[in-house]
């Protein structure tokens, strides 16, 4: 991945959701990434503004996104041997577009909705900060095995999701963050064990920081979803169980990694049901 060009604060604008907007339309990923990092820095030292009653719009495409890797359905993407050092870097790889998904997704549910709490802001910026985070170190260590971001084809179901809800807040939580992102913690363990087990124990150790992570992620998305449902009058179960079946979401099965999905907020109402479908 090549390095990006210098940012500095002028670059982008000195609000919040409009700087979210900004980096959101940005194309190219390592720019992206470093654009992010550098917001959360301008937030938490107070040069960041926040209006959280603008309603935004905007014409451009979103989200920004690089011309490679070329985006195929998940049935196309290359399997992952673990036992070439291509096969490796391929899962590096889709892991960095997990990650990259996953700055846009926190970057849209800043811009998209209007009228949350400040704090829900501010929770979101963090996850992107954190997500920015990530695609650094899983980008800088596949050029590390002599690849790039692009070298290889992706899917793009996580955003595929985020259009979907695009119009409801209250879906784009219960379906993003806690069903989509969710499934992180219960994959992740079982990618980091493979890549341990083939000593690569560099990307072992970026995994347990990608999990430590998606686990305050998944919790953030909790929050507001409980929140929303409160303001609402709706019940937290039954109502993810209608939004499920109304956006089609993807049905979740098992091993389930219960102990991180308890530590992210998961009621043991929740767990139950998801253990019945193991």
């Amino acid at each position: 991945m090549h390095t990006p060009p210098p940012i500095n604060n002028t670059a982008q604008p000195p609000e919040l959701r409009l700087a979210a907007l900004f980096w959101l339309g940005e194309r190219d990923a390592a720019r992206k990434a470093a654009g992010v990092r550098l917001l959360a820095r301008t937030w938490m030292s107070g040069e960041t503004g926040l209006d959280t009653q603008a309603a935004l719009s905007t014409q451009q495409p979103m989200p920004g996104i690089p011309d490679k890797p070329e985006l195929v359905s998940p049935l196309s993407v290359k399997r992952r041997s673990m036992i070439t050092q291509e096969g490796r870097a391929i899962l590096i790889h889709a892991l960095a577009h997990i990650e990259f998904n996953a700055i846009n997704l926190a970057l849209d549910a800043i811009w998209r909705f209007a009228g949350m709490p400040r704090a829900y802001y501010a929770d979101w910026l963090q996850v992107a900060d954190e997500e920015a985070l990530h695609f650094s170190l899983l980008t800088g260590h596949l050029q590390g095995q002599g690849y790039a971001y692009g070298d290889f084809p992706a899917h793009n179901s996580l955003w595929e999701m985020a259009a979907k809800t695009q119009s409801d807040i209250l879906a784009r939580i219960a379906l993003v963050p806690r069903t989509m992102e969710a499934r992180g913690l219960d994959a992740t363990p079982q990618v980091r064990a493979k890549l341990a087990q083939a000593r690569d124990m560099a990307a072992a150790a970026i995994l347990d920081i990608i999990l430590r992570d998606e686990i305050g992620h998944v919790a953030i998305g909790n929050r507001w979803y409980n929140w929303l449902c409160e303001q609402r009058g709706l019940e937290p179960v039954a109502t993810y169980a209608r939004l499920a079946t109304e956006y089609q979401a993807p049905v979740m099965r098992g091993p389930f990694n219960l102990e991180a999905r308890r530590a992210a907020g998961f009621s043991e109402v929740e767990l139950a049901a998801l253990a019945s479908n193991t």
